[in-house]
């Protein structure tokens, strides 16, 4: 009987007869293990039936297929180790626009649809700047999370609901204080494509272990040299001010409007990838410890390159393409053979390595751009922030590509 009751409790659906349990339970001798605290705002949000804006999609396309609603149901706190966010700023990232046209719909769709998840409707929104307004029991306040705490984080691909609304629960794993000189913009900015240059130097090409720190934080690379290609993206401008941080030389490719950007970010010498000139000139720096694909070349990038390298590492592999294409067995087969056969080539031609570099949401990650953020050796760069109702314009934006900065959006 106190089971139903229980339930009943959590889904929020008739909040008096829910105080008067509450009541009961407290004068009675049966122990009940008791619901995670709330903040005053969800409690508000609460009584308004666990209703909340955003946006949603309904199935994979284009732009358009971005809706709005302000009726969305709030998520709630499932596991004791999750936390509630409200949000207060996000970020769209090639990634949302990728999902909202079905990219990795097989894989990702696997991993979300456990239980009673269902592929639609799918909020999308990879990294937020918020709020803690309520958290499982397994987290305590000695956790550095206290209720109140404005926090940044990021949102797992395997989640079925994004930071694009204003409410979004994560596992506390994906969370930590946001760094206390950014603003609300800049800290929702950081995290998704910090994470992904982390993990691509840090975890795929181990230059922490290279340079004497498994996690990249003290680490000494005076004597490495990396070779950065598409510096002024999002990804690229992070990881450079990431690798002049541990004192490596960057070298770094992008276009000529964008040369003096990439200079400011720390780059040693920067190369306009549009001038063959000057693109043959990076024969002279080399060989590169790492070359880093932060442009979308892919592997063919790699082969085009007439010099050596230790490592190429890419965040354009055919990995989720091929499992969409061609389904999970053969996919799978398709990738083995296409790694294979690109490091056949490459080691033929006596260049290096090529590996995959993936996005990934480890708190030792988290912790180290939160150091360099409070260093102040590491800065977002924001090229435009929009208002909640502007986020097909948001979208837009990040499809026409050429960014120069970050694409935010402010939910609050």
């Amino acid at each position: 009987m106190q089971i139903r009751y229980l339930i009943r409790l959590c889904d929020g659906s008739n909040i008096t007869r829910n105080i008067r349990y509450m009541a009961h339970v407290a004068n009675s001798a049966t122990h009940v293990t008791a619901p995670p605290p709330m903040t005053k705002d969800v409690m508000e949000t609460t009584k308004s039936k666990l209703k909340m804006k955003g946006w949603q999609i309904h199935s994979y396309g284009d732009v358009e297929e971005l809706q709005y609603s302000d009726k969305l149901k709030m998520p709630q706190i499932r596991q004791a180790d999750h936390c509630l966010v409200k949000v207060l700023a996000t970020s769209v990232n090639p990634i949302d626009v990728a999902m909202l046209s079905g990219y990795g719909s097989k894989v990702l769709n696997a991993m979300r649809c456990q239980g009673n998840s269902i592929e639609f409707p799918l909020t999308l929104g990879r990294e937020f700047c918020g709020v803690l307004v309520q958290k499982g029991m397994n987290v305590n306040d000695n956790s550095q999370l206290p209720l109140g705490q404005r926090v940044w984080g990021v949102v797992p691909v395997q989640m079925p609901q994004g930071a694009h609304a204003e409410y979004v629960a994560v596992p506390k794993h994906c969370l930590s204080p946001a760094p206390t000189n950014l603003n609300n913009e800049e800290a929702a900015s950081v995290l998704y494509a910090g994470l992904t240059a982390w993990s691509g130097l840090y975890v795929t090409a181990n230059l922490g272990g290279i340079c004497g720190s498994l996690t990249g934080s003290g680490a000494n690379c005076n004597n490495k040299r990396i070779l950065v290609l598409g510096g002024s993206g999002s990804v690229g401008s992070l990881a450079i001010q990431m690798l002049k941080a541990q004192g490596a030389q960057v070298v770094s490719t992008c276009s000529e409007n964008a040369r003096e950007l990439v200079q400011n970010l720390g780059a040693d010498i920067v190369v306009d990838y549009q001038n063959p000139v000057e693109m043959e000139t990076l024969r002279q720096y080399a060989p590169y410890d790492i070359v880093l694909d932060c442009s979308g070349q892919g592997p063919n990038g790699a082969e085009a390159l007439n010099f050596k390298y230790q490592q190429y590492v890419t965040f354009s592999s055919p990995l989720l393409r091929n499992i969409d294409s061609s389904g999970m067995a053969l996919g799978l087969l398709k990738n083995f053979g296409s790694l294979l056969e690109t490091n056949v080539k490459s080691i033929t031609q006596q260049k290096g390595l090529i590996k995959w570099g993936f996005f990934s949401p480890a708190p030792q990650g988290i912790s180290h751009l939160k150091q360099l953020v409070e260093r102040k050796k590491l800065l977002p760069l924001v090229e435009k922030t929009y208002k909640m109702e502007q986020m097909p314009e948001a979208f837009q934006r990040v499809k026409n590509g050429h960014l120069r900065g970050k694409i935010v959006v402010n939910v609050n």
